[in-house]
C-alpha cells in the first residue's frame, strides 16, 4: 500500500479553501484545512504535510510569518496563494521559505500540475529511507558535503537547514559543476523535467529562482564577489564556483 499524503490548505476564504481542498483530494492527498494563521501553523507542526498551501492574507498573522514559523519545524512544500500582484510580495513570501506560488484566481489544473511536479522530486532526509552507502555517494566541493540520497548537506560539521527547493537547486549545480545553467533549466529542473525539454518557463518563474538561490547563497554565507559555491554568469544564470586549491 503507498503511503498517503498529507495536504494542508491555510486559506480563510471559504469558497477558495474548498476549491483548493477538493484539487489536493483528487491528487491523492489527505487534506486538513486550516482558516487562520496560528490554526495553520498549529497543523503544520501536528500533521507533518507533504504539501501546505498557504494564503498570504489571513486574517489573524500575515502569511509571511506563517511561513516563517512553519519552516522552524517543517520541510513540507509551501504554495504561496495571493490575490496581491505586486512582484514584491510574492518575492517576500519565497524568502519567507514559500517554494512556488500562484496568483488568484487560478486554474485548478496548473495548482494540480504544480503540486504534482513537486512531489515527484524526492523529501528531505527526515522521511527518506535507509540508503545503502554504496548508493548514496556524497559529493564534496570546496568543504561542502552534499548527500543526495539523504538529501543533507553539511558544512564546517554541521547541518545546513536547506528548503527543499534549495537542496534540489544546490544538488543541480552540483551535478553539473562548471556547466553555467540558465534560470529557466533550473526552473525546469524544479519542475522535474529535463533541461532541454523547451517547456515554456515564465519571467516570474526565473524571479523565483534567483530569490531561492539569494536564499541558498546567504544560509551558505557565500560571496558573490568571491564565491566558494555558487557562481553567477551575469546575463546567463549559474554555475558552480571552481574548486579551492586550500
Amino acid at each position: 500500500m503507498s503511503e498517503v499524503r498529507v495536504g494542508l490548505v491555510i486559506e480563510d476564504d471559504q469558497d477558495i479553501r474548498e476549491l483548493v481542498r477538493v484539487v489536493l483530494s483528487q491528487a491523492g492527498f489527505d487534506v486538513h484545512t486550516a482558516s487562520t494563521g496560528s490554526a495553520g501553523v498549529t497543523s503544520a507542526r501536528e500533521l507533518n504535510p507533504d504539501v501546505i498551501t498557504l494564503d498570504l492574507g489571513l486574517p489573524d498573522i500575515d502569511g509571511f510569518e506563517v511561513a516563517r514559523q512553519i519552516r522552524k519545524s517543517s520541510d513540507a512544500y509551501i504554495i504561496m496563494l495571493t490575490a496581491r500582484a505586486e512582484e514584491l510580495d510574492t518575492l517576500m513570501g519565497l524568502e519567507a521559505g514559500g517554494d512556488d506560488y500562484l496568483t488568484k484566481p487560478f486554474r485548478p489544473r496548473e495548482l494540480r500540475a504544480r503540486v504534482e511536479a513537486m512531489m515527484r522530486r524526492p523529501r528531505a532526509s527526515s522521511d527518506s529511507r535507509s540508503v545503502p552507502e554504496a548508493a548514496d555517494p556524497e559529493v564534496s566541493h570546496n568543504g561542502l558535503a552534499v548527500s543526495a540520497g539523504s538529501r543533507t548537506a553539511v558544512l564546517n560539521g554541521a547541518e545546513l537547514k536547506l528548503t527543499r527547493t534549495e537542496f534540489d537547486l544546490l544538488l543541480a549545480l552540483l551535478e553539473t559543476g562548471r556547466i553555467v545553467r540558465t534560470k529557466a533549466d533550473l526552473a525546469r529542473r524544479l519542475r522535474n523535467e529535463p533541461y532541454d525539454v523547451g517547456s515554456y518557463v515564465s519571467d516570474a518563474d526565473e524571479r523565483a529562482v534567483e530569490v531561492h538561490m539569494g536564499n541558498l547563497r546567504k544560509k551558505l554565507g557565500d560571496s558573490i564577489q568571491a564565491p566558494r559555491w555558487l557562481e553567477t554568469v551575469r546575463g546567463v544564470g549559474y554555475r558552480l564556483a571552481p574548486a579551492s586549491s586550500n
